[in-house]
């Protein structure tokens, strides 16, 4: 029979994940006026393969690389940066403004701890794709139990 270690902080693993699907569903900003004024909550989805989390996000409009920053530390991954729209038409012409123009941020929490070297971000067709290196945990070490009678 294996012996589990009891982590008394295991549960509360879980709730943060709960939490977190539970107000990414809620909009950014409630304001009626400019509905999208806001780009804090950008959508992020996040998978993982054997040796990777990759996250991919929905960027439109995204001119050049210095827009948007990426930092991956302590587990949480955080794309910020700025939506600017090179083409504006004029605010006394604007009849409806839905797309949103702005500074944006989100900080996600990856699900197991990543390398930061290695990570990758490629962005196309509006799409924002970042793929991180999963940090391999061979630190677990068997230790042999001494029965004595």
């Amino acid at each position: 029979m294996s012996l589990i270690p009891y982590d008394p902080f295991k549960h509360f693993t879980n709730i943060r994940k709960d939490f977190e699907n539970f107000f990414s569903d809620f909009p950014s900003t409630f304001t009626f006026d400019k509905p999208f004024s806001s780009l804090s909550n950008i959508r992020v989805d996040v998978h993982e393969t054997e040796n990777e989390i990759i996250a991919t996000c929905d960027l439109p409009g995204l001119e050049n690389k210095e827009d948007v920053s990426i930092d991956v530390q302590n587990n949480l991954l955080t794309i910020s940066g700025t939506l600017n729209r090179s083409k504006e038409i004029k605010e006394e012409n604007m009849h409806r403004q839905e797309r949103f123009v702005g500074r944006f941020h989100r900080t996600i929490t990856l699900p197991c701890p990543v390398k930061r070297e290695g990570v990758k971000a490629t962005y196309r067709n509006g799409i924002l794709e970042v793929r991180m290196p999963k940090q391999m945990e061979n630190n677990q070490k068997k230790i042999d139990i001494e029965f004595l009678h």
